[in-house]
Formats: structure tokens, sequence, C-alpha cells
């Protein structure tokens, strides 16, 4: 570990919280635990896994957390900072495709500015619907993946793609319990050893098995010294409460539908809520098969919630 002078600035990344105690990766490539100056208490400020700050330190040898850089973005749950890409998990089959679910996500990391790849995983049990499922989100715009954990299709393509195009980036993984996130990761990243949940029988319904988020060093989990970034463990994006969380606007909704992105503006009427306005060019779209019927319907469903929500129930 580098030696540091007393009231040097050092800039480094939070890559895991535990009991008070920050984790940071500094510039100089050393791992330093460390706790925020008392000003992020008294100011209310959070401090999350993924921030670049600088650290301060006191004496050559107690450093603090002192500035917090501007965050890219910021999740509620999982609570963490500057995600660049995320992968969100549906499955064919064992659970049912939960197609909300997976739009609530898109919608969340559109709107953050995060870039949402969807994997379509166990292929192997509903190739048809696998297939249904990757031709419906390649038509809203998305790079997509099927692939299956068990047979190992497809699952080299995702870690291609994550070699090639996710350099220097953060990247999560997310989806309904159980659909084999966990199990996927471990097949991407061999030596992780990630605990994987199990899907119950009668419900089938997966168990979170991840308490905390923590920021693990693509290089070491891809054995590939060229590769940089990071890859989020998380406990899972299974708060998608739009109801109770502010995680967007009513007037961010439609754009955070990227297929519906052509179509604003061009309606009869300037206050077109795209629900069933005669000369909705996004209804139009909807009708000519541009835009995907599943797609329009959670629209309808996301649009409701955030309606109906009175603004004492926002919270972050």
């Amino acid at each position: 570990m580098e030696i540091y002078m007393e009231n040097q600035l050092i800039k480094g990344r939070i890559l895991e919280s535990s009991g008070g105690l920050y984790t940071v990766l500094t510039e100089n490539g050393d791992n330093i635990k460390c706790k925020p100056r008392g000003k992020f208490r008294n100011e209310h400020l959070k401090v999350l896994v993924g921030d670049y700050v600088t650290l301060l330190f006191d004496e050559g040898e107690n450093p603090c957390i002192e500035t917090v850089c501007e965050r890219k973005n910021a999740l509620i749950r999982p609570s963490m900072a500057n995600l660049d890409a995320l992968f969100c998990v549906v499955a064919a089959a064992r659970p049912a495709p939960a197609m909300l679910t997976l739009d609530k996500l898109i919608s969340i990391a559109d709107h953050l500015g995060i870039e949402p790849i969807i994997v379509v995983s166990k292929s192997d049990l509903e190739s048809e619907l696998a297939d249904k499922l990757e031709q419906t989100y390649r038509q809203c715009g998305f790079t997509v993946f099927s692939c299956s954990s068990v047979s190992g299709d497809g699952v080299e393509s995702i870690r291609t793609y994550i070699e090639d195009n996710c350099q220097n980036a953060t990247i999560a993984f997310a989806g309904a319990s159980g659909v084999g996130k966990s199990t996927l990761i471990n097949h991407l990243f061999p030596g992780t050893s990630l605990e994987t949940g199990t899907v119950a029988e009668k419900t089938g319904r997966g168990r979170h098995t991840t308490r905390a988020v923590s920021l693990l060093p693509l290089s070491m989990l891809l054995q590939n010294k060229c590769v940089s970034g990071f890859l989020a463990d998380t406990p899972g994006f299974s708060m998608l409460d739009f109801a109770t969380f502010d995680f967007y606007r009513l007037e961010d909704l439609p754009k955070a539908f990227r297929e519906f992105r052509p179509h604003l503006g061009c309606c009869r009427y300037q206050k077109c809520t795209h629900l069933k306005e005669d000369g909705c060019a996004v209804i139009a779209a909807v009708m000519r098969g541009e835009i995907p019927q599943t797609r329009h319907e959670s629209y309808l469903d996301l649009y409701a919630t955030l309606k109906s929500k009175p603004s004492w129930a926002k919270k972050e």
C-alpha cells in the first residue's frame, strides 16, 4: 500500500460498505476502508456503493471520505450509483415471463441513462416463447440474448458482448426471483461462486441470497486484464413499487419507453396521454404492429399507477 501524506486528497471509487465502513479503491490501486466526514451525517448526505469520491488523509493514517463526485445516476433499490448497463433477465418458463416486471426494469434503466440489455433465460424450456420474447424486444431497439444455463447455449455470446462492449463500464444483472440470474453469472464468470437461490416447487419463486451491494472487477471475473469495469453484485432489483417509490414522474413515462420516442410530438393533441385518444401516433404505431402490444399494456399499467399516486406517498 502506498504511503499517503497528511491532508493529501486521493480519488477513488466505493466498492462496498459494511457497518458504516466503506471500501474505496483508490486511483493508486489500494483498497482502503474509511468513513465519511461528519458533515455527511449532519447534512443528511448519502454515500453509495459506486460513488466516485475523494479521500482526505488525516495525519497519514486516518482517511475519510471528503467529497462525493457528481453522479451519472443513482438507484433506489438496490442503493448504488453510476451504473452503465443493466442486463434484464426474464425466464421463458419457470417462472413464467413477468412482462410488467421486465418493462418496469427497462423503463427505470432507460430513464436513468442506463443501457438495458435483455436476456431471455431458460430458452430450452420454452423455445417458441423465448424466440417471441427475443423478437419483441429487438423490435423495440434493445440488444437481446437468448440462453440456457443448463445447456450453455448463448452464454458465450453474452460473455463476448461484455468483453467487447462494456470496457470501463459498471454492469449489473436484474430480474424477477427465480429467473436464473446468479446461475447465469456463475456460467459467465467461472470462479465467481455467487450463492444461487432455489425456485420453490409450489410458488415458482426464488429467494434473494445477496444482502449488500458490492462491485467486483471484471478483469478478475473474466480473467482478462485488458477488460476494466465492474460487475455489481446486488441483493436484487425486486423493489419496483411505483406506488411507493418515486422512480420517475408521470410526465417522464412516455420517454421511458424508447420505441415511443419517434412518435412523441406527432399526435393530434398536444397533451396526448397515449392511452386511447383519437389521432394518437403511439396507438397508431401499436395498431400497425410497430410497437408491441405487450409494451403498450405495460405503459397503461404504469400510467394508471403514477396517475393515482398522491404526492405525499413519494419516497426516495
